[in-house]
């Protein structure tokens, strides 16, 4: 009996969290104009910033996982999908944030990690990554089969990708059912070209996706589901991912031009349950956030930015230590950063070009941010609680707030924030929070 009154409190909690996406698309669709964004990132600072954040709004969180970050084997995080969920709602609970107002996503879920095995090697492991991540607890699921594997052609047609997306989405049912009693899990289609968390090369224009395109790959999927017998749950695939026209490389951003995307955005109102998901759309100014959201971009994915965020942050930090400490006292955060991505070039030599200079800029600041997967290293973790604790000693004079952190200056002058290293760095990063949680507004004043 208390198993099953277990499973119950379970499935209450899990339909609550999906209800919260459900209702925005059902809102959105009605002419709100709302939306979500979705914080990808694994970094346990940025998380702190987004739960707080979410908790001062009152609002639901959206946290993602992408596939390369955490999978059955640990990904780059070393965390499975069960790992992952502990960190978040072991985080969620410290910052006694209500675990019914948290919604974990996985994003590019699919044989992406390994695209260099056969295909059907590759997909039987995303087989038990869909697996994996259904059983944690992650209710919206991203399916993208949009890769080729070792022995496929390239591109993969619409026709394939329908089908080992189908596969996976069967996959997926049977495994909430089998630990939850019911399926709920809501699901999001397609993918965004060029590739997930930034270009690689430098960027002059964009093609965004043509209706027709978006169309063709929506009729592959149906018909993909349909012969699985999975057209009942086709009312909880409620996005579409697409190429809206937004992108980022390493010193450049591609901005939002709304008038290039009007029949696209045209086209998914012949949809009554679908809305689009907007990828990579870190670093777009609040007014093309605001403007994705209306025009039915309606879930805004970011991560770079966030973590972009975090390293100005703490790069201005490491600046005021220099000028408050001796050398030999200091945690040399940036030293030990560039000599950590020295010995360790995998996470960025093959993004970052041009001659020893450009790529010791690119390094440290390009908008692609690969710096976010070095600071795990135990090395630069050390650093990082060094300056914190640094500074937290004694009081950080103002001028040097001012000179390096003029935003946050401006707000510990006004008394809304203290003046403490953890403090300002949280605050930093919900700067960019704010734009998006502006952006997911929508028309506030409808009666929904």
């Amino acid at each position: 009996m208390k198993q099953n009154e277990r499973l119950m409190s379970q499935l209450s909690d899990l339909e609550r969290k999906v209800k919260h996406l459900t209702k925005m698309v059902e809102q959105h669709k009605r002419g709100k104009a709302n939306g979500i964004y979705a914080v990808c990132s694994a970094h346990p600072v940025v998380l702190e910033a987004a739960i707080r954040y979410a908790h001062a709004n009152h609002t639901p969180l959206l946290i993602e996982a992408t596939s390369n970050q955490v999978d059955q084997f640990g990904g780059y995080t070393g965390m499975t999908p069960a790992d992952f969920r502990r960190f978040v709602c072991g985080l969620a609970d410290s910052l006694n944030f209500s675990q019914d107002m948290l919604i974990l996503g996985g994003d590019h879920l699919g044989p992406n990690r390994w695209q260099n095995l056969p295909a059907e090697q590759a997909m039987a492991n995303a087989d038990d990554l869909i697996k994996n991540y259904v059983a944690a607890g992650f209710k919206k699921i991203h399916l993208d089969c949009s890769m080729s594997c070792a022995n496929d052609p390239v591109p993969l047609t619409d026709e394939i990708v329908a089908e080992r997306a189908a596969r996976l989405a069967k996959v997926a049912e049977e495994t909430c059912v089998a630990h939850f009693g019911e399926s709920d899990l809501v699901y999001v289609i397609g993918t965004e070209v060029p590739v997930p968390g930034g270009a690689h090369e430098a960027l002059t224009e964009l093609a965004v996706t043509t209706p027709d395109a978006a169309r063709a790959t929506l009729q592959a999927h149906y018909h993909a589901f349909e012969k699985r017998g999975l057209e009942d749950i086709w009312p909880r695939i409620i996005a579409l991912v697409v190429q809206p026209g937004v992108e980022f490389d390493h010193t450049h951003i591609i901005d939002y031009q709304p008038q290039k995307a009007v029949s696209l955005s045209k086209m998914v109102e012949d949809y009554d349950t679908l809305i689009f998901e907007a990828h990579s759309t870190d670093y777009q100014t609040p007014q093309s956030l605001r403007q994705l959201v209306k025009d039915h971009f309606a879930i805004l994915k970011v991560g770079p930015a966030l973590t972009f965020a975090l390293r100005e942050a703490l790069f201005s930090l490491a600046a005021i230590e220099e000028e408050l400490l001796p050398a030999k006292a200091s945690s040399g955060l940036r030293h030990v950063l560039e000599s950590v991505m020295l010995d360790r070039p995998e996470y960025w030599q093959s993004h970052y070009h041009g001659d020893g200079n450009a790529r010791r800029l690119a390094r440290g600041y390009s908008y692609s941010d690969r710096v976010r997967y070095y600071w795990p290293d135990s090395q630069i973790d050390e650093a990082f609680e060094r300056l914190v604790r640094n500074l937290a000693d004694e009081p950080i004079p103002l001028p040097l707030i001012s000179q390096y952190l003029p935003l946050q200056y401006v707000k510990v002058r006004e008394g809304d924030l203290s003046a403490t290293p953890r403090e300002l760095i949280i605050n930093h990063i919900q700067d960019i929070l704010q734009q998006y949680h502006c952006a997911s507004l929508g028309d506030s004043s409808h009666n929904a």
